[in-house]
Formats: structure tokens, sequence, C-alpha cells
């Protein structure tokens, strides 16, 4: 039971589906204890399938939102309403909303950005007028902004986010918290081969769905001129290209580059405890995505240890630093130079492995949940003093 004394928070979860929200979820519960920032209860609104993966804490009340699953216009009117009839009754403190596109109207609140696409000029044009896509886009836009400037406080992923859509309009008081990554991500490097071989394979690996923004079938043209320029034998496999708007580019590229199925692998999306494995068994890391708030896919990359050519878009350069080779996701050629150099450059390749590791190791969900606890707890305390001024 919640001590009378302390913070009680709530957490609105309701309409977490992507599997980097729900991993954020998870993180947070696991990774530290409010207590120590004189929360005394959670109280976590939920699909069941989200409640169900997270572990039983003495701080922690679960409600199932059984609404999560119906047309959307019902879960926003729940949220709308419902929501914050339920936090008065709970005696919430502040309402922490972990999706930016939230229409609830309790205050006072703190607001989590992980959502890009939306403020990115040149990647929402990408789903052309009058696309449901798009409108749902310019929709979310909308929802985001007002949720984020309406709130107390927002809380976003990496400073690229920050300026980009405080450009936009002006948030209010922030603070840049980083999510983290799955430890089992740092043990692949146990495994990870130290040397590329000419006389062998050299594998690429590019783990996303086939969005508009992730150019897969950029990079399989470029595999293929890499692979007419020098004649070795270097393959390419898309984990999870399978599925997403863009599958079907994939497929044209594939069928128009690799008719023989000769270096190509496309396959569907794996379960999280198998691209570890398929990870470390690749020679390259290849991240070309244009449109990224915090990428966890990037992530789990540079804590692996293999060698990483990336997009030079979006917060990649800041994420990333001097820990890969940066490219231009829409020209193949830069693409096939950049991974050529980690192929011919054993001095490079080992460098920028150690050094993006080194930059993976403060990418913690203990680190991300003591902050974000923390944060919370000042902001519902100075609201408490403000409401008695």
């Amino acid at each position: 039971m919640p001590c009378c004394n302390g913070l009680i928070i709530g957490v609105d979860a309701s309409r977490n589906r992507s599997g980097g929200a729900v991993a954020h979820i998870r993180g947070l519960i696991t990774g530290g204890d409010p207590r120590n920032y004189g929360i005394s209860h959670v109280h976590l609104w939920g699909h069941d399938s989200i409640l169900d993966e997270l572990p039983v804490r003495p701080w922690l009340t679960k409600h199932i939102v059984t609404i999560s699953a119906s047309p959307i216009l019902l879960q926003l009117a729940w949220q709308r309403w419902y929501l914050s009839k339920c936090a008065k009754q709970l005696s919430i403190d502040l309402m922490f909303n972990t999706d930016a596109g939230s229409v609830s109207c309790f205050r006072p609140s703190v607001t989590l950005s992980q959502d890009m696409l939306s403020f990115e000029p040149g990647e929402i044009n990408r789903y052309p007028w009058p696309s449901r896509a798009r409108i749902r886009l310019e929709l979310l836009k909308y929802l985001q902004l007002k949720r984020l400037t309406g709130s107390d406080a927002s809380i976003f992923l990496t400073n690229y986010a920050f300026k980009l859509i405080n450009g936009i309009k002006a948030v209010s008081t922030h603070k840049i918290i980083h999510h983290g990554i799955d430890p089992i991500f740092f043990e692949i490097s146990n495994y990870i081969k130290r040397n590329i071989s000419i006389d062998r394979p050299v594998t690429c690996i590019y783990v996303s769905n086939a969005a508009p923004y992730k150019h897969q079938w950029v990079v399989i043209e470029a595999i293929s001129r890499l692979r007419e320029m020098t004649g070795l034998d270097i393959r390419l496999d898309l984990i999870g290209a399978r599925s997403g708007q863009s599958a079907s580019r994939v497929l044209v590229a594939t069928e128009r580059f690799d008719p023989a199925g000769t270096f190509v692998r496309v396959v569907d999306f794996l379960a999280h405890d198998e691209v570890p494995q398929a990870i470390a068994a690749a020679d390259i890391f290849v991240f070309a995505s244009s449109c990224e708030n915090l990428p966890i896919t990037l992530l789990e990359g540079m804590a692996s240890g293999l060698p990483i050519a990336c997009s030079d878009r979006g917060p990649m350069t800041e994420v990333l630093g001097d820990g890969g080779v940066f490219f231009d996701p829409e020209n193949p050629g830069s693409i096939s130079d950049a991974i050529g150099k980690i192929i011919f450059d054993t001095v490079l390749r080992n460098n920028i492995s150690q050094v993006a590791r080194d930059r993976a190791r403060k990418f913690t969900w203990e680190s991300c949940s003591e902050q974000t606890w923390k944060f919370l707890s000042e902001i519902a305390r100075r609201n408490i003093v403000n409401a008695h001024v």
C-alpha cells in the first residue's frame, strides 16, 4: 500500500504499442526504485500484454486498460475523460504521459517525446497527401506539440530531438534522458569475429522493418556495387524487412540486384532473444535510417562491438560520435564507400568498434529509470509548492 506521506505518480502507457515504447516502460519499472525520490506509489495504466511483462513491485499498481484494443476514438475518449477521473480518485500528484500524442487533460503532467517522423519536414513528405499515413502524421504533429507545450515539463531522448521540436514551438521545462540497452547485447562482444577475411564471405546486417525512411533498397544497391568493384563475397542480412510499408521496395530491389539470391537475405523479425545471435554471426552492422529519435537498434549494434556503417541523418552522429563510418542513406555510392572503408582498414575497424562500445555503456536502463523518477519527483514537488504560494 502507498505511504500517505509520499508522492503518488501515475504512468499512462495505455496507447503504447511499439517495441521501443514497451521497452521503455519495462526499463522504467525494472531499472530503478521511485521510493529513492520520495515517490511512495506508482499507478500504471496499460494493455494487458504490456503489464504481463512487468514484474511485481510493492510500490506498483497495474491497471489493465481493456479499451486499448478498441477503435482509436474510443481510446482517445477514455484517455481524455476517464483516465483523469481515475487519477483524481487515486490522488495522483503527477501524470507521466509516455506518449506525446496523449489527449489526457490531467495536470500536473510530464510528457515523454519518442516520435520524430511528424517533425522532420523531409521525412514526412515521403508520405504524400492525401494518404491516410500523411493525415495521421499531421494529426500526430498537432497533438504532440499541444501535449508537449501544455505539460508542466517534458522529457526528450536526445538533444537533437529537443532542438528540432523546440525550434518549431517552444516547450516548457525539459530534461534529456537517454533510454537503455538490454545487457545481453554487451555479451555479444565475446563472440564477435575480430578480423574480416577476404577469403570468406563478409556479412553485413541491418535490423529494421521496411519503412520509407529506412532505405534498405539503397543498401542492397550499395552492396551490389561493392561486390562488383571488389570481387569480394559481401552479403547482406535484412532482419525484419519483410514487413512494413516499404516491404515491396525491398523485394523489387532484391529482384533487380540479386535475382539469383546470391547475397541478399530478407527475413521476418526475429524474437528479441534471437537478435543477439544474428548480430554475433555478422561482420559489419549497417544502420541506414534517416529519421530517428534515439534508435534502440543502433545502440544494440554499438554494444555488440561490431564495426558500424551508419546514416549521417537525425541524431545518429550525436549518438554514435566517432564510433562509426557515416554515409548518406539515399546515396548507394556513399554507403558502399563507408562499408568498403570498414572492410579494408583494420585499424579503423577496430577503433570504431571500441569507441562505439564504450559510448554504449552510458545508455543503461538503471540510469534512465533513476533519472526519470528523480525528475518526476522534482516536477511534482514544484507544483505542490506553487499550489500553496
